[in-house]
């Protein structure tokens, strides 16, 4: 093994370090793993390389589920590596016992909720599955968020019309125990489905937007209350808008005009104490609105994931296609671009029912992935991100 060791190590003193950065910037993120047990000297290349060449960026996945019960999947879901380009399969063992619906939020949380259980994913993989009592009011479709890794949100859409359909209650990582707090019902008029909300998270707070008027409250898990109401559209001409995180900001994405007539779907950054200072950060070419159609004529609603910088963006009618943008440093789109959905079947219809999640994969994710023997990875086929 040693011999095996020094070989190695001499063999990379003859590639100089600016050579095999280069290099790096061409394998795919699945493919570096075993390179970092090489050498000291190739462990340095390619960090250095994937620090200031060829970047990680967050990867898309999709969840694939039945939709009748009993909610049965494949032990796998698929991935899109945009560092790489490629399109992944992400193998399950053991696979997810499936409960009910499988459901996500804020981009990274993927969860499962029934009568006898609450079942919830945060790792960027979601190969970790924790397990807990479900909520003290039982729920069919309530708003979920989690916060600073810690605290679960769970409000809206109780079942039993003896509870409060608005109740909140916060389930504690820590200790394993739900507690309750001010009720939505001051919150929206309408209705706390999540269907009819978009749900955003940062480290501190909670959002939640009605899609069809823009209006938001925060959450503050520390002093349990409920700020706002907060009115995000600036502009009338939005007739529906989501919300998400980017580096801690708050954005928004809305449709301008009408469903049958979309003139526009334009990006915000939000900020300010009442989000009183807005930002147009980006405005989706015209091309793009038209393949987020599909062969429709009408635009009702979309749906986005995001992760830092990056934001999928995909119409929930129609996604066989996806819309990527990124940010840059100034805050601005930097890039449009349009990626084929991998799980859409030759007909051109996602074959099972598909959720989408969002997360920052390191080399560190997937050796944990690989070495635990809960995921292994093999390629589906090159992405075709067209820019």
């Amino acid at each position: 093994m040693n011999k095996e060791h020094e070989e190695i190590q001499s063999e990379s003193d003859i590639i100089r370090g600016d050579v095999l950065e280069s290099i790096f910037c061409h394998v795919p993120l699945i493919h570096l793993v075993p390179v970092c047990h090489l050498s000291k000297s190739w462990n340095r290349a390619l960090f250095s390389s994937l620090r200031h060449f060829n970047k990680p960026k967050p990867w898309l996945i999709i969840h694939s589920q039945t939709s009748r019960p009993p909610y049965t999947t494949a032990a796998s879901s698929v991935a899109y590596d945009p560092r790489s380009n490629l399109w992944l399969r992400i193998n399950h063992d053991p696979p997810v016992e499936y409960v009910s619906d499988l459901r996500s939020s804020n981009s990274t949380l993927l969860y499962m909720l029934s009568i006898s259980k609450f079942s919830f994913s945060f790792d960027p993989l979601h190969l970790t599955w924790h397990q807990a009592d479900p909520p003290l009011v039982w729920r069919t479709d309530p708003v979920v968020g989690i916060l600073d890794r810690r605290h679960i949100v769970v409000a809206g859409g109780a079942w039993d019309f003896e509870d409060d359909p608005l109740s909140v209650e916060i389930y504690d990582l820590e200790t394993r125990k739900w507690d309750t707090c001010e009720s939505i019902s001051a919150i929206f008029e309408h209705s706390a489905a999540s269907m009819w909300l978009s749900i955003a998270a940062n480290t501190k707070t909670l959002y939640a937007m009605e899609q069809a008027s823009g209006i938001t409250r925060s959450f503050d898990p520390i002093s349990r209350i409920w700020l706002g109401p907060f009115d995000l559209r600036h502009d009338p001409n939005i007739y529906f808008s989501v919300i998400g995180i980017s580096r801690d900001n708050l954005i928004m994405l809305g449709l301008l005009g009408n469903s049958e007539n979309v003139k526009d779907i334009k990006i915000w950054e939000l900020k300010g104490e009442s989000f009183e200072l807005f930002k147009e950060i980006g405005a989706m070419p015209k091309e793009l609105v038209e393949k987020l159609k599909e062969e429709h004529a009408s635009l009702s609603s979309i749906k986005i994931s995001l992760t830092g910088d990056v934001l999928y963006i995909f119409n929930p009618e129609e996604p066989k296609e996806l819309v990527v943008c990124e940010i840059d440093g100034r805050r601005r789109v930097s890039r449009w671009g349009s990626l084929k959905n991998s799980m859409v079947n030759d007909g051109g219809r996602v074959t099972e029912r598909a959720v989408l999640t969002c997360a920052d994969v390191s080399l560190g994710d997937l050796r944990k992935a690989m070495k635990s023997g809960k995921g292994s990875f093999s390629t589906v086929n090159n992405g075709i991100l067209q820019y």
